[in-house]
């Protein structure tokens, strides 16, 4: 198998760990964190790795393939890269670096209302490929513009986001300040002295902002205005009032991520949305929550016939994907495994980070004698 991926860094938790000496601490904090305790943050992963899979080694082999067809598009690779807020704080440009990564590898990229590079932006990386995340503006002018931007960019998919309905307890970020720009505590200021290169290469790219959103921000915004701003312009509560318009308006694909439960199943399914991605935003949001893959093997099994069933939030590998795959998935996102190989390896880390998850899972389908991504479930051990 063809190694086509910086060996000094083998895994994500490598990535991770060289992440965490490259940028400021309250930026890995605010990037490796969850809510509260962190329960649900660690229980995503522990609980994900138990499922187990079944080889068979004794039966006739053709090969193995990763591409996955998903909304009647052919991806390289059955995971995408999710939405990450604020993602130039932790490595300057890296929402263009992955996109343009996303775009070379054929996988999808889910671009945030709250990062840092614009739907314009992103659109332009990936011709029109780039998907977009809603966060639910409080009023229905900006929720048009916003949704009219990306229909005028192409976006073939919007994913609206319902696990939001009040911002997660975050111990860590209370403690840093953490807004944008962050707030300049003489901590803060150390710890930026302290990583010269992140430092440079904020000074090169320039200050990071919510560029989705510079359009309807008053200029000059000090951080108590700035989150007075925030909670004044976005309302993250769904409901079908809220989302039927969206339906109307939006012709392309329809997702609602943060889906933990049938009840918000079948109502998506009945507002006629096209898919879920089964999540818990990554643990950041409810810690008392459970982990992502206990509602997706029901979810996946009872309504996968009639909608699209993803799934992120505790998705770190190429062995995860598998896992998450053969527990009924039909795709998967991961939003820090990639925000890691930026932190770690700046304008390199896309490439790396994509390719070293597909040798990995590449690996795993060779192992289990699986032809194709649509196969993991016959090797689930139940």
């Amino acid at each position: 198998m063809a190694i086509k991926f910086d060996t000094r860094y083998p895994s994500i938790d490598d990535l991770r760990a060289k992440a965490q000496t490259k940028i400021p601490r309250f930026a890995f904090e605010y990037l490796d964190g969850g809510c509260n305790e962190d329960v649900n943050l660690i229980r995503n992963t522990s609980e994900l790795r138990e499922v187990q899979l079944k080889p068979n080694y004794l039966r006739a082999h053709t090969g193995s393939s990763l591409k996955t067809k998903l909304f009647g598009v052919e991806y390289d690779a059955p995971f995408g890269i999710a939405p990450v807020g604020l993602q130039g704080l932790m490595w300057p440009n890296s929402p263009e670096i992955l996109a343009k990564a996303a775009f070379e590898h054929n996988i999808p990229f889910i671009l945030s209302t709250v990062t840092t590079t614009s739907i314009e932006r992103a659109s332009e990386l990936t011709e029109g490929k780039a998907w977009f995340q809603l966060y639910h503006p409080a009023e229905d002018r900006l929720r048009d513009d916003i949704i009219n931007r990306a229909a005028a960019a192409e976006c073939p998919v919007l994913v609206i986001l319902c696990d939001v309905p009040t911002f997660g307890f975050r111990p860590r970020d209370i403690r840093n300040g953490l807004a944008m720009p962050p707030k300049m505590s003489v901590k803060n200021i150390l710890q930026i002295l302290g990583k010269p290169h992140w430092a440079m290469q904020t000074l090169k790219y320039g200050q990071p902002n919510f560029a989705n959103l510079k359009p309807y921000m008053p200029k000059g915004l000090d951080l108590k205005q700035l989150g007075k701003f925030m909670d004044q312009t976005f309302s993250g509560r769904l409901n079908e009032e809220k989302i039927k318009p969206i339906r109307d308006m939006w012709k392309g694909k329809l997702v609602l991520k943060g889906v933990a439960s049938e009840y918000d199943t079948e109502e998506a399914i009945r507002l006629g949305l096209d898919g879920i991605i089964v999540s818990n935003h990554g643990g950041r949001q409810l810690d008392a929550g459970e982990s992502t893959i206990k509602p997706l093997t029901t979810l996946a099994e009872k309504y996968g016939d009639k909608i699209e069933v993803m799934m992120d939030s505790g998705v770190r590998s190429g062995p995860d994907v598998a896992r998450a795959m053969a527990s009924g998935a039909k795709f998967t996102f991961m939003g820090r495994s990639f925000m890691y190989g930026v932190s770690a390896l700046g304008k390199k880390g896309g490439n790396h980070t994509i390719s070293l998850l597909k040798t990995e899972l590449q690996q795993v389908m060779e192992q289990l004698n699986c032809a194709t991504t649509s196969n993991f479930g016959d090797h689930l051990i139940k």
